[in-house]
């Protein structure tokens, strides 16, 4: 653990914020020997030490239904507002879902990792956490992108090389509070932080050279889609996919609760792209079928639909390419 000397020598010493105010090396130590609000206040302080300066929060209950939501919370006021909000959360079991914003770095969030690819991405992360037992995150503060599609680009690459989920929102349940799904009950587990390195900011270089970054794709070029089975409606009528039979054929989540509901999501979205229909109207209509895209849309993610639409799309389209070669 890093308090007053860097730890890795791979990626040099860490970025440093001029936020003496919201953390330095006394109050980490005095984070990690006690902490009543069980790592929501060290989280809070550890995002602020890479850049972030606002957060919003939302709160969803056990069914995934939203209960609330704060937008761009500063540090100071989600500081003051979680011992209030927690003893309701918890009489309530009501989720507090948090995503920080920052104007100077890029939050990559890296889900679904097991232990091995924790172990693997922690090299770069600013902090991990463990969600339950054998989920985990970690989080990396990245310098140096543009914004816009270069930052989405590069965190889809970072997410595939990573080996993490490659359609995580960027929200996470805060830590030190409980995480309440139906499927842990009655034993819900406590969101905790594993590691932290505070000031942690890294650049796309340092996580190619760790082996954490896919390769960059080339742009497929358009042709026109064309379903390959005949259907029996008339000329130019379209028909939607049967997203039920995706959720079927999914391959098995990780956890081994059901199907993978973003794979299905996934498989969805390029049939649809071979019958014809647009990436706007894929991601449109995803939110309509799949409970998953609108479990995220609820946390403020309205990324998830359309970016799934478009990796369907350009999947799509290699495989057609591939058939024409």
């Amino acid at each position: 653990m890093w308090v007053g000397k860097y730890r890795d020598a791979k990626l040099g010493p860490p970025a440093r914020l001029k936020t003496p105010s919201l953390f330095d090396g006394r109050t980490f130590a005095r984070d990690r020997r006690g902490d009543r609000s069980g790592g929501s206040v060290p989280y809070a302080r550890y995002v602020a030490s890479v850049g972030a300066t606002h957060f919003d929060l939302t709160h969803i209950n056990i069914e995934g239904e939203e209960r609330g939501f704060r937008p761009q919370q500063t540090l100071g006021q989600l500081k003051n507002s979680l011992p209030r909000l927690f003893p309701g959360a918890t009489a309530r079991q009501n989720n507090i879902i948090v995503r920080p914003t920052s104007e100077t770095t890029q939050f990559v969030q890296l889900d679904d990792l097991d232990e091995a690819k924790l172990k693997r991405a922690g090299e770069a992360a600013f902090l991990t956490l463990q969600t339950s037992p054998g989920n985990h995150q970690a989080w990396i503060a990245v310098s140096g992108l543009a914004g816009g599609e270069e930052t989405k680009d590069f965190a889809r690459r970072l997410r595939k090389g990573a080996g993490a989920d490659i359609s995580a929102s960027g929200a996470t349940r805060l830590a030190g509070t409980t995480n309440y799904k139906r499927k842990y009950e009655p034993d819900f587990p406590k969101v905790r932080i594993l590691d932290a390195t505070p000031g942690r900011i890294v650049t796309p270089a340092q996580l190619e050279s760790l082996g954490l970054v896919a390769p960059a794709e080339p742009a497929p070029a358009v042709i026109p889609l064309k379903s390959r089975r005949q259907h029996s409606t008339s000329e130019g009528e379209r028909t939607w996919p049967d997203y039920e039979r995706c959720v079927t054929g999914a391959p098995p989540s990780r956890e081994g609760d059901g199907p993978d509901r973003s794979m299905a999501d996934f498989f969805w979205c390029m049939m649809a792209a071979q019958r014809g229909w647009s990436i706007a109207e894929t991601a449109g209509k995803l939110l309509e079928v799949s409970a998953k895209a609108q479990e995220r849309h609820r946390l403020r993610d309205e990324g998830y639909a359309l970016i799934t639409a478009q990796n369907a799309a350009a999947a799509a389209t290699r495989g057609q390419q591939k058939g024409r070669g």
